[in-house]
């Protein structure tokens, strides 16, 4: 993926409105991937002006993937582009415009946070599944090391068919 990584990055290098880097997030990159929930490698993300979770990428890994994506970006709804928003969108920011700074910032803390809390929860819950296929899986092991010297003895003493 990394030839292509790079080969899109130099295709949008002179663009004044499409940043292609990449984070080294063993090495000093290592706060900025944390921060931005980067936890397992390669991640892409896209971020759009003013976002500062970003979108996580899933799409294929080829260059002509990339570059679809890269391509598809560009403006999205918001406040100073109200004609991009779809008719579900539009009341929705509206509604949200119409609060106070204060408010907004306390709501979108309130989904963050409720976000946070259930990705906590579900951590918590592959975790004890994790736990309970390690121990399966030494009970799987310990019968294994102890009926295969058996089965095969008991092949062993089967004669061959003359």
């Amino acid at each position: 993926m990394k030839p292509d990584w790079d080969k899109l990055a130099d295709e949008y290098k002179d663009s004044p409105t499409v940043l292609i880097a990449d984070v080294d997030c063993t090495a000093s990159g290592k706060p900025l991937c944390e921060k931005n929930g980067v936890k397992g490698y390669p991640t892409i993300k896209t971020f759009a002006a003013g976002d500062e979770e970003g979108t996580a990428y899933e799409g294929g890994r080829t260059f002509d993937d990339l570059k679809k994506h890269a391509e598809s970006l560009g403006p999205s709804c918001s406040i100073d582009n109200k004609e991009l928003c779809s008719a579900e969108q539009l009341p929705m920011l509206e509604k949200y415009a119409a609060m106070s700074q204060a408010r907004r910032d306390a709501k979108l803390v309130k989904l963050k946070n409720a976000i946070a809390k259930e990705e906590a929860r579900h951590e918590g819950v592959q975790k004890s599944l994790q736990a309970q296929f390690t121990a399966s899986n030494e009970a799987l092991e310990k019968l294994q090391a102890e009926y295969k010297p058996q089965i095969k003895m008991l092949t062993a003493a089967t004669p061959k068919a003359a």
